[in-house]
């Protein structure tokens, strides 16, 4: 235990101009669906990728019930958005995801049957 006193955030100056949030921020109207859909299709590539051991330190934030959670729900939504977001965008998706399968089927201590991998219920099996 310290002595130390936990710090209290500093009120903002009363007279200093708030920050116009509403022009730093985009409109979510303004935003195609293609963009959203990539988006969120990346950041669960991300977090899928953390989880399987992938980044920096990997092991330390490996986490392989977390990353089939994060593989199965982006092939979800990769398998209901293509034909929406088009070949161009989903083409990519499709490669990254069939990886973090490949790479979680390597990961995995036993093995699932193929078919029954993250994501498969949408894809099909994946060999490698």
């Amino acid at each position: 235990m310290t002595d130390a006193t936990p710090q209290q955030p500093q009120q903002p100056d009363a007279s200093s101009p708030s920050p116009d949030f509403d022009a730093m921020t985009r409109d979510i109207a303004d935003v195609p669906a293609v963009e959203v859909i990539t988006t969120v299709a990346v950041h669960l590539m991300s977090a899928a990728a953390v989880n399987l051991g992938l980044a920096e330190e990997g092991d330390q934030h490996k986490d392989l019930d977390e990353a089939r959670k994060l593989i199965h729900a982006l092939a979800g939504l990769v398998t209901a958005s293509a034909t929406e977001i088009g070949s161009y965008h989903a083409a990519p998706l499709r490669d990254g995801l069939k990886s973090l399968q490949l790479a979680f089927r390597e990961a995995s201590v036993v093995p699932d049957e193929p078919g029954q991998g993250p994501g498969e219920k949408f894809t099909g099996p994946v060999y490698g």
